[in-house]
């Protein structure tokens, strides 16, 4: 794999599931890798592992709610690497998948669109900057079937995930003439620890997730990571705008 050689590219949440997936595929892929998450130990373990494969990596802390933080971050990978080609923006949280709208606390909205709207918004403001000084460039959110039809009992989530949506093909529009491509990619249930936790919670919620996806399992973060690579490279050089259901047949029911 080269798509990515030469390429330097950025990936938030990176500590585990579809965020470490994505920042090992970008590394074999050729890429110089940042990565970030506020998970350091998890982190670092992601780092480590791009280098003892023979790659480039950095790791940063970086709370993505906070502008501070995340200029901090997009600047340690210009500085170690020179530039900026291509960002997976991946952090995100749950919130609640047990209550109704109307049961729902406030508080949990609010950090739902801090996490999945706001660091988005911030990352891409930075990251757009950095690319168009390089001329070019490609960022992939990662948002969620949730950001393209309804979830039961997860409307801040929801909302946050169609938000994010919205924000993609919007920017999309908006620097499509200037070499720079955003895209979304919407996974259905994948195999991470958010989704493991809500199987601890509810054992329950194992066979619900499966029944739901007509290939009848979960997806693996491998799968999203390869798309994240597609989606980065020149090999998807005419897609934007674009949002990527990966869902095992979810959204065609």
């Amino acid at each position: 794999m080269t798509q990515m050689e030469g390429k330097v590219a950025l990936v938030t949440g990176a500590a585990t599931g579809i965020g470490r997936a994505s920042a090992l595929a970008l590394a074999r892929a050729g890429a110089a890798v940042c990565v970030s998450d506020i998970n350091s130990a998890g982190l670092e373990e992601t780092a480590q592992s791009i280098i003892d494969a023979g790659g480039k990596a950095i790791a940063v802390a970086c709370d993505v709610t906070k502008a501070g933080d995340v200029q901090a971050m997009v600047a340690a990978a210009v500085d170690a690497f020179g530039h900026l080609n291509a960002a997976v923006n991946n952090a995100g949280i749950a919130g609640s998948f047990t209550d109704r709208l109307h049961e729902a606390d406030d508080r949990m909205l609010e950090r739902v669109l801090a996490v999945n709207l706001r660091g988005v918004w911030l990352c891409m403001k930075e990251e757009l900057a950095q690319m168009l000084a390089a001329g070019g460039g490609s960022i992939v959110n990662i948002a969620s079937v949730a950001g393209l039809i309804g979830a039961p009992k997860a409307a801040a989530y929801t909302a946050s995930k169609h938000a994010v949506v919205g924000l993609t093909k919007s920017a999309a529009v908006d620097y499509a003439k200037l070499g720079l491509r955003i895209n979304a990619i919407c996974p259905a249930y994948t195999d991470t620890a958010m989704v493991q936790s809500a199987i601890a919670a509810n054992p329950l919620m194992a066979h619900i997730m499966e029944r739901a996806i007509p290939m009848g399992r979960l997806g693996q973060p491998t799968e999203i990571a390869e798309a994240v690579v597609w989606l980065c490279s020149e090999s998807s050089s005419f897609v934007t705008g674009h949002a990527l259901a990966l869902d095992g047949g979810l959204v065609a029911l």
